[in-house]
């Protein structure tokens, strides 16, 4: 599961970045609840969006220089500069190298070896996202790629990624947790692109999964806002009840009512 207890590897920090900022926020305003809150002057427009107060994502501006609009995952890194290394030793890509953001912390961008973006954040002042698995909040993590295998033994190198094999009926389901942590630290899962037509042509991605309290209704509301539907809703066994979208700029996310945890 995903918590506010940070260790190395587990997500800590999530973005999108949207041509129209203001359309973001109020596309992600009505679905989820969402209030925008500007970082500050220094930081131009990044800002956060929240729940009652607590931060549960971001939002910045972006042109079509740096890519089409999509969401960015972050994971904890207690040294931003030595997984810079690792993930260039584990032919991956630095895209922004290791910057200090004053006060708060540290951060890069890099690229795994399919080119797929991801960020790594070493806490400062800020720690990271203040809630998850509470509707309006991220609940899982699926990285969409053309080789599995690879994709693993990446970011085992590059952030002592471990997996798990789940079978179900008809394959099986590569799970991914922080080094040491066990089933209980599970925070998502590695997808070849091959398994679901909805992902014929796409290049390999990130796909968050945020916490919702009715999958239909939410998927209604993101159309009536401009989203688009681009598969389910479906029920997955013992899982809950899922569909996968896109807002109005593009960038892609999925929603899902979880089934309740066998003893919660």
């Amino acid at each position: 599961m995903i918590t506010t207890r940070f260790v190395g590897g587990a997500p800590n920090w999530l973005d999108v970045g949207a041509p129209d900022l203001d359309g973001a926020v109020d596309f992600y305003g009505g679905l989820f609840g969402w209030r925008f809150r500007p970082a500050g002057p220094e930081a131009g427009r990044y800002g956060f969006f929240q729940l009652d107060g607590r931060t549960v994502a971001a939002g910045m501006p972006t042109d079509p220089e740096q890519g089409p609009p999509s969401w960015t995952v972050y994971f904890h890194s207690p040294d931003a500069e030595a997984t810079a290394k690792a993930v260039e030793q584990a032919h991956g890509t630095v895209l922004t190298p290791p910057m200090d953001v004053p006060g708060q912390g540290h951060m890069a961008v890099l690229a795994d070896r399919a080119g797929v973006p991801f960020g790594i954040w070493q806490p400062g002042r800020l720690s990271g996202l203040d809630v998850f698995e509470v509707p309006g909040a991220l609940c899982w993590l699926e990285l969409y790629s053309p080789d599995i295998a690879a994709a693993a033994g990446f970011f085992n190198a590059a952030l002592g990624w471990e997996t798990t094999s789940l079978a179900f009926p008809g394959g099986v389901y590569t799970c991914v947790a922080p080094a040491g942590v066990g089933d209980e630290g599970l925070f998502g899962g590695l997808v070849p692109l091959t398994d679901d037509p909805a992902e014929a042509d796409s290049p390999p991605y990130w796909l968050p999964y945020f916490e919702v309290v009715d999958t239909d209704a939410a998927v209604a509301r993101a159309q009536e806002l401009g989203g688009t539907l681009r598969a389910g809703p479906t029920d997955v066994p013992d899982v809950g009840r899922m569909a996968k979208l896109a807002d109005p700029y593009g960038a892609r996310f999925a929603v899902l009512k979880s089934l309740p945890q066998a003893g919660g």
